[in-house]
């Protein structure tokens, strides 16, 4: 595959599934990095053992108010963000006027309290 080829959903789906070596999954994470496509990185940032890309896309979620990209980053890292980071990435939502977005991050942040 291609550096900058992303591939369709039946051929990521296999990808996901099957060992990859780091460079490979580093460099489909990159195309999808590139073309925006935040979500669909996460799984092969994970396969490449990428702490860093996979902190910096906790990092944007929060910034962006995007608490169901944070959710996918805990997901493959199972590192919870704290009661502060939730409750920053609500008032982002909240301040675009996302208030979907806002109430699932304040949820988050109430569950991480207790």
């Amino acid at each position: 595959m291609a550096k900058s080829k992303i591939p369709g959903p039946l051929e990521r789906s296999h990808l996901v599934e099957k060992d990859m070596d780091a460079e490979s999954a580093s460099n489909v994470a990159d195309a999808y990095l590139a073309d925006g496509r935040k979500n669909e990185a996460i799984d092969f940032l994970a396969k490449a053992g990428d702490e860093a890309g996979l902190q910096a896309l906790a990092e944007q979620a929060v910034d962006l108010g995007d608490p169901f990209l944070l959710a996918s980053v805990v997901r493959v890292t199972g590192k919870e963000p704290d009661h502060a980071t939730w409750m920053r990435c609500a008032e982002v939502a909240q301040a675009a006027g996302k208030e979907r977005y806002a109430e699932t991050a304040r949820r988050s942040a109430a569950r991480s309290e207790s």
